[in-house]
């Protein structure tokens, strides 16, 4: 029960503090937020999506799967990433999200280690 337990806690963290943390990184190194089409708070349910996925890869030990995870992310945006202002947002948010959620995996993995031993 307690590995469930911290498993859901490291996942809300990497989740929504993670938000935080991403909106903190952009509004610190990033000058405005670049006007772009789509969905209205579509960027942040994908950082959501893609932390959630990116340490569910990570507790399974597929490290390689995780590329994937900004390959699609890329695709999705490609015309986008034309646009030098857009492109450097984008990367400034995806990043800050990458590392949040790498950090949380390893953190977590090292719980789960002490836990278990």
């Amino acid at each position: 029960m307690n590995k469930l337990l911290v498993i859901l806690l490291a996942y809300f963290i990497c989740l929504f503090i993670g938000n935080l943390f991403v909106m903190l990184i952009l509004k610190i190194f990033a000058s405005k937020k670049p006007k772009y089409s789509g969905i209205e708070k579509a960027g942040m349910i994908i950082g959501i999506l893609e932390r959630a996925i990116i340490l569910t890869f990570i507790l399974l030990e597929e490290y390689t799967a995780v590329g994937i995870v900004l390959t699609a992310k890329s695709i999705a945006r490609f015309e986008e990433l034309k646009d030098r202002e857009f492109s450097e947002y984008y990367l400034i948010g995806t990043l800050s999200s990458f590392f949040f959620s790498i950090i949380c995996g390893i953190i977590l993995k090292e719980i789960l280690y002490v836990i278990k031993t």
